[in-house]
């Protein structure tokens, strides 16, 4: 087994001067990454059915030449989450889409050499995934998935790759292990369609254990595809987010992170950022690619030696200086003709007319009122509850419903809001106010549960001084999709006080009461009364750790996708019925105001809210409206 220098954490300061400064004969490895590219093949946003300069492989396949074209030696790489997470995607699940998987066509034309697994291959089930792995020309590698009960890899654990680079006018051979890993929440996340089928171990522990069968396997260098999180330096057991932690690892190179749709690149110098290995995260939906370039050279002894680094993000669009997005590079007509027939499939599902809208639906203001397009999902699965509870024990309950605003800004920029006009409602929409193939569930909840459940969800808003002017409103850790909103009661938020969770759900103030005035049809809610309360198969498989939650709590399961739902409840009503009264608000503080930003076409809907709470402050760099609300 040959091995490979490394600069250890001693040599800091002299990394850089080594790559610049050696006078050996040096060759360039350039490792080229797509990460969470969520089945969006096209320059095409389905949900607003519309071109989009900021997505799409067909147009990330441009840099990829580019990139090429620069450098001979070059590896392209995928980060996972490839399949699932478009209309499309969704659309070759229901076996609308027949023949191979799009995404793997186009993945298996523009020639990657491997790829992981993140934890969207699972949301749709192993036989749908197994399927479209079938057709993969490339290896694809996990070391933290296993199959149950026989505790076999689900997939390889790493693959080694062997690439021939000249030196000094003289042919060598590389060899390159890929190592792969996801978070190993997946099975929680997923657990209606693999519980008893897949199991999970942590990504740090997976990736060292497997470290030393890739140098047994002739590996010179390893590259770590980490569908994770930049985190912690330090590992602890089953961390979500532990890129950083990878990165640490004696004998890792290079890592691939993603899952966090961020983007980062660490500084050039070796010895910066990640304790000297380079790290990149490049993004979603195609929005970059992530380059490393690796200077490497042969020592006296005939090895190899990485003597230096670069990392990189290449976008495929950038915000000019009015904050508009402006394409940088066009779209390849030769991946847009694989994914045509699927696109073209696509588009003809998304026009197909489903009832009539009478008013305006958004998400613009989700995260600061009780939102119109939310309470159309609650109500849509509290008609489903009503149904398939009705002579049953459970009928003497109260009903309640909660679902979270999934489209509301974040790390998916100023696009990422849901709007519905005026109009024909079409299949489009439907995805669009419910974008996730969760199935609806049940769960008997107390009032103590319910309470703790709000507070959870009330955890996404910073503290507010009372009296103090334009504080920041929102934790933007905290992710939206578990801001909760429980329809059936009224209730109002206490910003004045502390939240009593961190964004991950784990109480932090245990304390802490921002959930006020919390009553049923106009009764305090006593922490005995019983509800039920229709919720969805992520929620009840533990993701957010939500109080009341837990599988065992669940009392149905529809094995109905809670967008499905949805549909039944249109088709139903024939659209979409008039949004009733709101039934949370912020409990008043005057003379205290707080921002948060929203779509610049947020203004438009001012008047949705009481005069005089809120105005415009002016547009961000980022893309963003910042508006000030009056408490």
């Amino acid at each position: 087994m040959t091995s490979q220098h490394r600069v250890s954490e001693d040599q800091t300061g002299d990394a850089t001067r080594l790559a610049s400064d050696q006078t050996g004969p040096t060759a360039t490895l350039r490792v080229l990454a797509t990460s969470d590219l969520h089945c969006q093949i096209m320059p095409w946003d389905y949900l607003a059915d519309e071109p989009s300069i900021t997505r799409g492989l067909a147009r990330l396949a441009t840099l990829i030449g580019r990139a090429r074209a620069e450098v001979p030696n070059c590896l392209l790489l995928d980060n996972g989450d490839f399949l699932h997470g478009s209309p499309l995607g969704d659309l070759v699940v229901a076996g609308t889409i027949p023949g191979p998987h799009p995404m793997i066509a186009a993945m298996n034309a523009l020639g990657y050499d491997a790829a992981t697994l993140g934890n969207h291959e699972f949301t749709n089930g192993l036989a749908f995934l197994n399927r479209a792995l079938q057709d993969a020309a490339f290896p694809v590698v996990s070391a933290n998935i296993f199959t149950e009960p026989d505790q076999r890899h689900y997939v390889a654990p790493f693959t080694v790759l062997t690439r021939q680079i000249e030196v000094n006018g003289k042919t060598h051979d590389l060899r390159i292990g890929i190592v792969g890993a996801a978070p190993p929440q997946l099975v929680k996340w997923d657990h209606q369609h693999i519980a008893g089928l897949i199991t999970t171990i942590d990504i740090v522990t997976a990736v060292q254990r497997t470290l030393p069968l890739i140098r047994a396997a002739g590996a010179d260098i390893v590259i770590a595809l980490s569908h994770s999180g930049i985190g912690d330096v330090t590992p602890y057991p089953d961390m979500e987010n532990a890129s950083t932690a990878i990165a640490a690892l004696p004998g890792i190179d290079a890592v691939i992170a993603g899952h966090t749709h961020e983007t980062f690149a660490s500084p050039d110098e070796p010895t910066a950022g990640q304790r000297g290995t380079p790290v990149v995260m490049p993004g979603f939906f195609g929005s970059h690619l992530g380059v490393i370039d690796l200077s490497l050279t042969r020592d006296d002894n005939d090895r190899w030696q990485i003597v230096g680094h670069t990392s990189a993000l290449w976008p495929i669009a950038q915000r000019d200086t009015n904050a508009k997005m402006t394409a940088l590079v066009a779209s390849c007509p030769a991946i847009e003709a694989i994914a045509a027939p699927a696109h073209a499939a696509t588009i003809a599902w998304a026009r197909q007319r489903i009832g009539h809208n009478t008013a305006p639906l958004h998400s613009y203001f989700a995260l600061i009122r009780a939102c119109p397009s939310v309470k159309t999902v609650t109500r849509a699965q509290s008609a489903h509850a009503m149904r398939a509870l009705a002579d049953t024990d459970y009928t003497s309950l109260p009903l309640l419903s909660a679902a979270a605003p999934f489209r509301a800004g974040g790390r998916g920029g100023p696009e990422n809001y849901s709007y519905v006009g005026v109009g024909d409602l079409v299949m489009r929409h439907v995805s669009d106010l419910y974008m996730h193939p969760n199935t609806l569930t049940v769960v008997q909840i107390t009032g103590a549960e319910l309470a703790d459940w709000l507070e959870q969800s009330a955890s996404l808003f910073r503290q507010i001084i009372p009296g103090g002017a334009d504080q920041a409103l929102v934790d933007p850790m905290f992710p939206s999709f578990n801001f909760d909103c429980v329809d059936g009661v009224t209730y109002r938020i206490d910003l004045s006080q502390p939240a009593r969770h961190d964004p991950q759900g784990m109480a932090q103030n245990p304390q802490a009461r921002r959930i006020t005035d919390l009553r049923y049809q106009g009764a305090p809610v006593s922490p005995c009364k019983q509800f039920v309360l229709a919720t969805n198969s992520y929620r009840t498989g533990g993701s957010g750790n939500f109080a009341g939650a837990q599988p065992d709590r669940v009392i149905h399961t529809s094995g109905r996708l809670n967008s499905d739902v949805l549909l039944d409840f249109i088709l139903d009503q024939g659209g979409i019925p008039a949004p009733d009264h709101p039934n949370w608000s912020f409990v008043p503080m005057p003379g205290t105001s707080v921002v948060f930003d929203s779509a610049p076409e947020a203004a438009r809907f001012i008047g949705d809210l009481p005069h005089g709470t809120l105005e415009p402050i002016g547009l961000m760099p980022d893309g963003f409206m910042r508006f000030r609300l009056h408490l």
